[in-house]
């Protein structure tokens, strides 16, 4: 095992000295591989049919791209002004806006970044503007944003799915309704709070103007429906799907809201490009790691380290959850993903975890840790976009976190939550 943690120190020096965790990753393969006097042809073949043999990685670039059209071509701010009419009157209006737009628009992301810093912007100066306060504009946006990965589509299932074997689709269906309850609790908990705070009174529309803002909305909110529909008909693979809705994004912002030009295209290409090599290296250099991790035997030790401490699968499942909370709070989603999963996937798959499920659960903490402090992705942004201070972000969020915390523990202990919907749909035995 001296081979296996030698590379892991490497890796560990690199993110004292924030050295980008791609090249972390490609510091410590190289280093595994003179150590260990491995045959690089091998190597170089496991990365070309793990990955870029890989159909289902295309879907992540179509995903990316389909979000970045979308932010550019102001089709969000038909979102949000549609959820605005339908939510009227209420007390603490706007806040429920914020819910209900993140999981509108987590049907055409995939991507709580995504979701953070296009329509969180747009949420967050509308509370502002209307007197909320805004620590909890941003904390709130900050929580609803982790929606996006787990409604479909989702990037980090997509990795998943490759990571592990399970199916994109059964992955995505089982997200739906822990997406939802999410959505619901977060719903709740500002509902509590706007009538504590007082918080104003939405906008009353009229029957007209409710209609008009809808209609206006129609193009936008088709392009989750073409996606599923795509993919559950079976007519298209959730790669050709992702390909067809961003063209589709385009399409609609180009010719039917007439808000983007031939700049913003070309910038919406450049950004979807560097977004997507920094996933394709990262995804190679996990290859590597995962690669060594299987060579070492990592995960048969370990697989039975666990079992040493109990066989049941429950317990097992919490202490899991767990770890991955942790590590959420102080790591990047992305050494998650790429480090540590290719570890406890052969762990969980020989206890008999049903790999959708887990998927599931698992995706729902690394989105938690994006929101938890004091290291969330989502926290920074929203902090960034708005020039308010991160500890009073941290202050507000807290609670949200609890709420989205009591969400995952059920459906980890409930299944059928994730399981049924998938199902149902014909994607699981």
């Amino acid at each position: 095992m001296i081979n296996f943690w030698i590379p892991v120190a490497v890796l560990v020096f690199t993110f004292i000295f924030n050295i980008p965790i791609s090249l972390g990753l490609i510091s410590s393969g190289v280093v595994y591989l003179a150590i260990t006097g491995a045959d690089l042809g091998i190597v170089a073949d496991k990365i070309v049919n793990g990955m870029y043999g890989n159909y289902t990685i295309l879907a992540v670039p179509m995903f990316v791209l389909m979000a970045n059209f979308m932010n550019s071509g102001k089709v969000t701010q038909r979102l949000f002004d549609f959820c605005k009419a339908l939510i009227g009157r209420k007390r603490g209006a706007l806040a429920q806006v914020n819910v209900l737009t993140s999981v509108i628009f987590a049907g055409m992301s995939g991507s709580a970044v995504a979701d953070a810093s296009g329509v969180g912007m747009i949420e967050i100066e509308a509370m502002k503007e209307d007197g909320y306060d805004l620590p909890f504009s941003c904390a709130l946006t900050s929580a609803t944003s982790t929606v996006g990965p787990i409604i479909p589509p989702s990037i980090p299932m997509v990795i998943y799915a490759m990571l592990s074997g399970a199916s994109v689709g059964a992955l995505f269906m089982g997200g739906v309704v822990p997406g939802l309850l999410i959505g619901g609790a977060l719903s709740i908990y500002s509902a509590v709070v706007s009538i504590k705070r007082n918080y104003p009174r939405g906008q009353k529309y009229t029957f007209k103007q409710f209609c008009m803002h809808t209609f206006k909305a129609i193009p936008a909110l088709m392009a989750p429906v073409i996606l599923l529909v795509g993919i559950y008909s079976g007519v298209m693979t959730p790669t050709e799907a992702g390909a067809i809705a961003a063209l589709y994004s385009l399409l609609i912002s180009v010719f039917v809201y007439r808000s983007m030009s031939w700049k913003q295209i070309i910038g919406c290409l450049k950004d979807t490009a560097l977004q997507t090599g920094r996933v394709t290296i990262m995804t190679a250099a996990s290859c590597v790691m995962s690669y060594m991790v299987a060579k070492e035997g990592v995960s048969v030790a370990a697989a039975n380290f666990i079992l040493s401490l109990t066989n049941d699968r429950y317990f097992i499942l919490f202490l899991i959850i767990l770890v991955f909370t942790l590590l959420g709070m102080i790591l990047d989603v992305g050494v998650i993903q790429y480090i540590f999963l290719p570890i406890v996937i052969p762990v969980v798959s020989a206890l008999g975890i049903d790999l959708v499920h887990f998927g599931v659960c698992i995706v729902l903490v690394m989105m938690i840790g994006l929101s938890t402090p004091p290291f969330g992705m989502c926290l920074f942004i929203t902090a960034s976009i708005s020039g308010c201070k991160l500890k009073d972000i941290s202050r507000e969020i807290l609670p949200m976190c609890a709420v989205m915390m009591a969400i995952l523990f059920l459906i980890t202990y409930i299944p059928a939550l994730v399981t049924w919907l998938p199902q149902t749909m014909g994607y699981m035995g």
